[in-house]
């Protein structure tokens, strides 16, 4: 999106991350309350960034988006009045609350327009490779 000089529609969207248009919108519609991006109506409309990319880290994306869970691994509660099960969750919680505590920090250090920097200097590498296979 910050390479267009136009508004991407959701249904553009959807198809460059391979997803569903509804879900965009949803997603959009949370970063537009942050401020991040806006929406412009009409026949050549679409979803623009309204964000200074340099001045927008992972960390309050993560926080415009709902602060969705960073890990999808947790602990077991199968046998929940199991002492050693009760030990082994206390020691993982932990784990888990310590390792989202720096991952939080390390979000709050990347800002987009770094990412998108990164972005472009990958795509440049991936393009020449294709243009040296042929």
């Amino acid at each position: 999106m910050a390479e267009r000089d136009a508004p991407m529609t959701s249904e553009t969207l959807a198809l460059c991350l391979h997803t569903h248009p509804v879900a965009v919108r949803r997603t959009m519609g949370l970063l537009r309350e942050a401020g991040l991006v806006k929406a412009e109506r009409g026949h050549a409309g679409g979803w623009r960034i309204s964000a200074d990319l340099s001045q927008v880290t992972l960390r309050q994306l993560h926080e415009a988006l709902g602060e969705p869970a960073l890990f999808a691994v947790g602990h077991r509660s199968e046998h929940p009045d199991c002492l050693v099960e009760q030990a082994i969750n206390a020691v993982l919680d932990n784990a888990f609350a310590e390792a989202e505590t720096l991952l939080l920090q390390r979000f709050e250090s990347v800002t987009l327009a770094a990412l998108a920097a990164d972005f472009a200097r990958r795509h440049q590498m991936h393009r020449q490779e294709l243009q040296h296979d042929v």
